[in-house]
């Protein structure tokens, strides 16, 4: 892309040429984004589609909906069943490989048997330097990501989302409930049920960026930069620690650091996936 150009004409471009498409959609701002410039560049040739499971938050498929009616794209919703997987269900190292593999098989169906050209993602050019083998998935199945083939970082899709107006443009990530649980820890519904009402029950104390982190009998909570500061008042921490016990937990620790985003990942050593 020439470095002069403008991003949103190019992206534009990008997805005008596939003639029509299918966006993975979350509603968060990746796929919001591309969804957003979809339905500008498509119109009634692009459809958003939301994958409904246990592993989705709660909350998440309303603000989906939401902001698929603001960007003026059409919106379903599809099943998936990747606790069907026992590969999923294990939860080794490369579990979003097998859970986009299962996202990808849907959309990919859907867009074959109504005449979608392309299934689009909305992976941007900061995911290639983290652990995320579902691009491996998106690879095999031939998804198009137009924001990181336009070159476009986290920032400059927040940017590009605040100036089409997108509402989600700085909605902080929310991935699947199973990235709470470490590697090795097997996935099951009753498991990212008892997460959903942890973090659902802080998010009502007010705490907006947050993960709690599942450890067998031990929630331990992690909370954004900003929002660490309330934890250290005596009350607003015995709040946040009876929230999470109240979801099952047996006992619940603060972590002292700020939430980071694929802490979990930090010891990933790449390898290939077993299929």
């Amino acid at each position: 892309m020439n470095r002069l150009a403008d991003p949103l004409t190019d992206l534009t471009a990008r997805i005008t040429a596939l003639g029509s498409a299918v966006v993975a959609f979350s509603g968060g701002v990746d796929s919001s984004l591309v969804a957003a410039v979809a339905a500008i560049a498509l119109g009634r040739r692009a459809l958003a589609v939301t994958a409904v499971s246990p592993t989705l938050a709660s909350g998440e498929l309303d603000g989906a909906r939401a902001v698929a009616a603001a960007v003026g794209i059409a919106h379903e919703v599809v099943d998936t069943a990747e606790l069907d997987r026992e590969e999923y269900r294990r939860n080794d190292r490369f579990r979003c490989y097998y859970c986009k593999s299962e996202l990808y098989d849907r959309l990919g169906e859907l867009a074959a048997r109504r005449g979608y050209a392309a299934v689009l993602s909305g992976a941007n050019a900061d995911d290639v330097g983290d652990w995320r083998p579902g691009l491996r998935a998106a690879k095999e199945h031939g998804i198009r990501h137009p924001l990181l083939e336009a070159g476009l970082g986290k920032e400059a899709v927040r940017s590009l989302a605040r100036r089409l107006g997108v509402p989600s443009a700085d909605k902080p990530a929310s991935p699947c409930l199973a990235s709470r649980l470490p590697y090795g820890t097997p996935v099951s519904a009753p498991v990212l049920a008892q997460v959903d009402r942890a973090e659902r029950a802080l998010r009502r104390l007010g705490y907006r960026e947050l993960r709690v982190r599942h450890f067998g009998p031990v929630g331990r909570v992690q909370v954004a930069a900003d929002e660490l500061v309330r934890l250290q008042d005596p009350a607003e921490r015995a709040a946040a620690v009876d929230a999470v016990l109240a979801a099952g937990y047996e006992r619940v620790e603060i972590d002292e650091h700020p939430f980071r985003s694929g802490s979990l990942n930090l010891t990933v050593t790449p390898v290939e996936p077993t299929r």
